[in-house]
């Protein structure tokens, strides 16, 4: 873009760099949160726990619900193991 254009439509340099660390951010999440997501869909399949393997799949939690999964998965494996 050059300057004319900028001005002509009110975009300033510094809001094309907050939208580009927004931008930034959202990837970040995503990245994140398919992380989780992976992990998470991977140990619910391999237990045959087919309601928290559609409840992750479904729902885009930016990594919240599988981790929870995962530490509540965790805590009755070791409870179980007792």
């Amino acid at each position: 873009m050059t300057p004319e254009m900028i001005n002509a439509t009110g975009i300033t340099p510094e809001m094309l760099e907050a939208s580009a660390k927004l931008v930034l951010l959202i990837i970040a999440i995503g990245v994140w949160e398919m992380i989780w997501k992976g992990f998470a869909l991977w140990k619910a399949g391999t237990k045959k726990q087919i309601r928290w393997f559609i409840c992750i799949f479904i729902l885009n939690t930016a990594g919240i619900l599988p981790i929870v999964y995962l530490i509540i998965s965790k805590f009755k494996e070791k409870k179980s193991k007792k």
